[in-house]
């Protein structure tokens, strides 16, 4: 924008209209300013101002025209457009740009070079230190978990400080922004604060250094009585209802209200506090937690539902709050549950009871561990065949509120990918070797401090068979789709990977299932500073995540010799006909098992408390009323739909198989 001075008719007009300046000459205005909507102002040091011609209609009806009443600036810069108005002691050292409006304020300002909350140390996970993640404005859930959890690595842990530091600087600033369309209303002290475009402040505390990245697509809203220290906000993210947050970061589309208070801690896109408190947590994408009486303390988490009443320990009132824990992907805490740290719970399984023998159950992964007499209890695999959990990986995708086209994590929402596949591959044999060191006829078996009954391994051995024939089968039909084959050499081309990325383990980067090699390489790459900005660590995060299938298939191919006996590369029609039976089978009973765990809800245990003063046929109404009948469930349905579709593909590609076997000649 060009700036010109005041003339002195303009300055004439401003004192008659009860404004002062330290200097007038110091004030610099656009070409088309006119000064009849500035009373009551005070200026000093150097002001820029902008043309003020429209109008803002507020909630009510009621209409403002831009312009500035009743507020002191100091080297300010006011775009085209604003409202500013009662601002109680003044707004210093700011840019604001078009279109704002800004009421009812106690003061705005910034003091010395601040860096708005970026290179922030948040000393995640470990309360006294040793995991600090260095926070900033482009942090993603995947490098705040390599520098939380890769300690054994010095040399990475110092580069990514030293690039996290490189950023912050080159961002530091005297001066702080206020972005375009944003609305700062009835708030208290805004100090050291960088505010996106459309941002909506309205009632909060305080906020002091941070920074709220908020835009156009996925405007961010601080509300009532919000305190904010030492922060990042990202995008689409909604703060309220009295959420005390410090040192902490806010990925994108979160919603934390209700009195919520975090301190040290990280969430990351999607999740939700509410009422209760979260001290040096990892929050990967999906960690929700509702309940007034739940604490998260020094856990991993991601895709996590905490009950109410959750609670971990990470004091043994020994050498102090030194111990951690996780919980890996989708896994779930009941109400009054309760972990002594350290321990590690496998994915999508279920807490439920007090558990203070530390169990690692990492590769025993859709389980339950259930606490009866202060001894844990393993099922393993039984939540394979609950209705909840195949609810729940269908509706994160659907419950994703990210507007912005920048998404700074990478999620996959896979349940059976190879990450959890390689897990319940280990997990049978753990099962298959207590059978055998212990005895088939043995009541109780023992793993690690966890007892696992006779019954529950059995089933956890068929489940995890079930589940693995399930993905093998659906990356081989994936792979063979739509294809017309002559011969069993042209299938055997078609499976050939199109990668040798992808081999041997896997790992979940708090929402990133990736080849373990490839973040090797990527660690390899940091550590030697041929990359060195964040930029390009993010971009390395989205090339995995947009070749997940690729490599998936490289580990699914390697795995096809272990789990039916065939060396891929001598696979004949007649065995891919025997794999897609023997994925029908697994698909359609997992499915029926699902439906029959569904069906319980209808059960007639589950219409207590409907017709309140009724018959029993007057209950049966209100519960169908209410919840609806079985067979026309959305989720039943849904399931019912699942097992006709999967039986219509196998019979496809059986189909095609039995071309290419009656069109060869018998041996």
């Amino acid at each position: 924008m060009e700036y010109r001075k005041l003339t002195d008719k303009e300055i004439q007009q401003l004192k008659e209209q009860a404004c002062l300046s330290d200097n007038w000459d110091k004030i610099s205005v656009a070409k088309d300013f006119t000064p009849e909507h500035i009373h009551h102002t005070r200026f000093s040091g150097e002001i820029r101002l902008g043309a003020f011609n429209t109008k803002f209609t507020l909630p009510g009806g009621i209409k403002k025209h831009s312009g500035l009443r009743h507020v002191t600036l100091h080297n300010v810069t006011v775009g085209n457009n604003c409202c500013i108005e009662n601002i109680h002691n003044y707004i210093a050292n700011y840019e604001i740009g078009n279109d704002t409006f800004i009421e009812n304020v106690d003061i705005i300002l910034v003091s010395g070079i601040s860096r708005f909350g970026n290179g922030v140390e948040v000393s995640v996970l470990n309360e006294t230190g040793g995991r600090e993640v260095l926070i900033n404005d482009r942090l993603s859930a995947h490098q705040a978990y390599i520098m939380a959890l890769y300690r054994h690595r010095p040399e990475l842990i110092s580069r990514l400080k030293e690039i996290t530091d490189r950023y912050a600087e080159k961002y530091s600033s005297a001066t702080g922004s206020i972005g375009h369309h944003a609305t700062i209303v009835n708030t208290g002290s805004i100090r050291n604060v960088r505010i996106g475009d459309y941002t909506h402040i309205c009632g909060a505390c305080r906020l002091d250094n941070g920074s709220i990245i908020s835009n156009e697509h996925a405007p961010v809203h601080i509300g009532h009585g919000v305190i904010c220290d030492d922060f990042i906000i990202s995008s689409g993210s909604h703060i309220d209802d009295g959420a005390m947050l410090s040192r902490c970061f806010i990925g994108q589309a979160c919603k934390l209200g209700h009195n919520y208070s975090a301190s040290d801690s990280l969430f990351f896109s999607n999740c939700q506090g509410e009422n209760g408190e979260a001290c040096a947590i990892f929050a990967g994408p999906f960690t929700v937690t509702h309940h007034k009486s739940t604490l998260l303390i020094a856990g991993m988490f991601s895709f996590m539902n905490a009950g109410s009443g959750s609670n971990q320990s990470n004091h043994m009132y020994k050498l102090g709050p030194i111990h951690q824990g996780t919980l890996e992907r989708g896994a779930k805490t009941t109400s009054d549950s309760y972990i002594l740290w350290p321990a590690r719970v496998g994915a999508f399984s279920l807490v439920m009871g007090r558990h203070v023998n530390h169990s690692d159950t990492s590769n025993l992964p859709f389980s339950y561990l259930i606490e009866q007499n202060n001894t844990t209890y393993l099922a393993p695999a039984v939540n394979l065949r609950s209705v909840g959990t195949i609810r729940d990986a269908r509706k994160w995708p659907k419950r994703d509120g990210r507007k912005d086209p920048d998404k700074l994590d990478y999620i996959n929402y896979n349940l059976l990918s190879p990450y959890t596949v390689q897990k319940m591959l280990k997990g049978r044999e753990i099962l298959l070797r207590l059978r055998n060191a212990s005895g088939e006829l043995s009541d109780i078996y023992s793993f690690h401090s966890a007892k696992i009954r006779n019954s529950a391994l059995v089933k956890g051995i068929r489940l995890y068979e079930t589940a693995i024939n399930k993905f093998m089968g659906n990356s081989i039909i994936k792979r063979l789709e739509n294809i017309e084959f002559q011969n069993d050499e042209e299938i055997r081309r078609q499976l050939k990977p199109d990668t040798e990325t992808g081999s041997g383990e896997w790992v979940d980067i708090s929402g990133l299932i990736a080849p373990k090699s490839e973040v090797e390489k990527l660690i390899n790459r940091i550590e030697t500073g041929e990359i060195n900005r964040l930029k390009d660590i993010n971009a390395e995060f989205k090339r995995m995540h947009e070749n997940y299938y690729t490599y998936e298939w490289r580990w699914a191919y390697e795995k096809i010799e272990k789990v039916f006996g065939i060396n891929p590369e001598d696979i004949t029609a007649k065995d891919i006909i025997n794999i897609v039976e023997k994925w029908k089978e697994s698909v359609i009973g997992l499915d029926r098992l699902v439906y029959e765990d569904a069906k319980k809800e209808f059960s007639m245990a589950y219409m207590t408390g409907f017709g309140a003063d009724g018959s029993q046929a007057e209950k049966e109404r209100d519960f169908e009323q209410v919840q609806g009948d079985f067979e026309s469930n959305p989720f039943v349905t849904a399931v019912l739909e699942h097992i006709k579709a999967k039986s219509a593909l196998g019979d496809e590609l059986i189909g095609r198989m039995k071309k290419i076997i009656h069109g060869q000649p018998e041996s």
